[in-house]
């Protein structure tokens, strides 16, 4: 899944191969339309630390370089908890020694609603981030072309097919999402089936915790 305007897309595989997208403005109700789906993988920062940043943004980082502004630090917790981006920002500097883009706290509603759904007791869902796995499925090299670029959609599109994950050009109601939300989403789903499988690596290995036990890490 992937988060996009209006709410989330999904895009579903069966046995590694594509069987269906959705969307949906709410996550919990987009999850509730899935219940065979065995692990969901899902484009957004799931685990918030107390302190400090994340082991996994930064391994990340290493593989999507030298286009490092494909991933955002995450700071913690109570930089999300703050009610607007003023005070987050403010927070964010006092607590890690650096502001807060305003378009990383544009992810602060959706952020709270995917961790909220995954504390709440949805374990099936686990972080993924796009880039890093375009770059898995082309053997470590990160996608040179910008995600909204024709060329940057037409590699990536090609990289799945190659996967087996060929996206009709017809894809319902879901149709209507930006392509490249429709394209991380399928990266997402390719993660989530080795998730499955047992073949993924997560980021780092093993992972970070929160403070209630669950994991942080990005997976591939």
């Amino acid at each position: 899944m992937d988060a996009c305007p209006g709410g989330w897309v999904a895009v579903v595989l069966r046995d590694g191969r594509y069987a269906g997208a959705d969307a949906d403005p709410a996550l919990a109700a987009l999850l509730a339309r899935l219940p065979e789906a065995a692990v969901v993988a899902v484009d957004m920062p799931l685990g918030l630390l107390e302190s400090g940043r994340r082991r996994a943004d930064e391994l990340a980082l290493g593989l999507v370089a030298p286009h490092r502004s494909r991933v955002f630090p995450v700071p913690p917790r109570q930089v999300w908890e703050e009610s607007g981006y003023e005070a987050a920002n403010e927070r964010c500097r006092r607590l890690t020694g650096s502001g807060l883009s305003r378009q990383s706290w544009g992810l602060a509603l959706k952020l709270r609603e995917a961790n909220a759904c995954r504390e709440g007791g949805e374990r099936r869902l686990y972080e993924v981030h796009p880039e890093v796995s375009f770059a898995a499925l082309a053997g470590g090299r990160p996608v040179a072309w910008r995600k909204k670029s024709w060329n940057g959609q037409a590699q990536r599109r090609r990289l799945l097919g190659e996967r087996g994950i060929t996206l009709p050009d017809d894809l319902g109601p879901a149709g209507r999402v930006p392509p490249d939300d429709v394209l991380d989403a399928a990266a997402a789903a390719w993660s989530a089936h080795r998730i499955a499988l047992g073949t993924a690596v997560s980021l780092p290995d093993p992972p970070q915790t929160t403070r209630d036990g669950l994991p942080v890490a990005i997976w591939y």
